[in-house]
């Protein structure tokens, strides 16, 4: 892969041959400039056919939400004689997405391991076969920006409730509106 590069499509036509052209701006020139250096070196190789994808647009996390989220959890941490990431599991089980699945129950154990954190419902029967029911929670880099605000919220509550006022209403909205920015 050459590199990635955000995009805002700017024109689709045809040309007399009847091959389309599409046009588009590129939005961060930095990168375009790594990008056309690495395409020159490929055809000076004779490589001049390349493959493209194109996906929506998908905003990250704001770095600086995610290490207020950390800072937080590693302040409750301190007074809740916990580990941080033991807390994380905690708040992710309160405030966080999850799914549930249904798996053979001799494979509940493996299952578990590649997920953030997982709560054994039962057993249940589907088909007339025994499952284990099992609520699966994802882990917040998987999150956009709605859940993430909701998990954070939780956590700055909770934290409230331990005297912990580590940010304000004003700097968690600021952060939550340059997510992905």
């Amino acid at each position: 892969m050459i590199g990635k590069l955000k995009i805002k499509l700017h024109d689709v036509s045809t040309n007399l041959t009847g091959k389309s052209i599409i046009s588009f701006e590129v939005l961060d020139k930095y990168m375009l400039h790594s990008v056309v250096d690495e395409m020159k070196k490929l055809i000076q190789n004779n490589k001049d056919l390349f493959s493209l994808e194109i996906k929506p647009f998908k905003k990250k996390r704001s770095l600086d939400a995610n290490a207020a989220l950390w800072q937080i959890l590693n302040m409750m941490a301190a007074k809740l004689d916990t580990t941080k990431d033991e807390l994380y599991i905690e708040m992710l089980d309160r405030y966080g997405v999850f799914t549930h699945i249904v798996v053979k129950p001799n494979v509940s154990e493996r299952v578990k391991k590649e997920w953030r954190t997982v709560r054994e419902l039962g057993l249940i029967k589907v088909n007339g076969k025994e499952g284990m029911q099992l609520q699966c929670y994802f882990g917040s880099s998987t999150y956009n920006t709605k859940e993430f605000s909701t998990l954070l919220d939780g956590v700055i509550s909770e934290a409230k409730e331990l005297d912990i006022d580590f940010i304000s209403k004003e700097d968690r909205n600021l952060m939550i509106e340059q997510w992905g920015k």
